[in-house]
């Protein structure tokens, strides 16, 4: 789980280091893929609850 967390962290740290300055943005104005990022964090939030869900069911 330790390996998972720094692999993601430096994932998302990677676009700050093409830059100097604290500052984040879409270069070419692709708006959609922080949309599609959002809807997927949201499809596996429902997905974990889901299965959360049934797995309580059984018991």
């Amino acid at each position: 789980m330790k390996i998972l967390s720094l692999t993601l962290a430096a994932l998302a740290a990677t676009p700050a280091l093409a830059h100097s300055g604290a500052h984040l943005h879409p270069h070419d104005g692709a708006s959609w893929l922080v949309i599609a990022a959002a809807l997927g964090v949201v499809a596996l939030a429902a997905r974990t609850a889901l299965v959360r869900a049934r797995a309580g069911a059984g018991k």
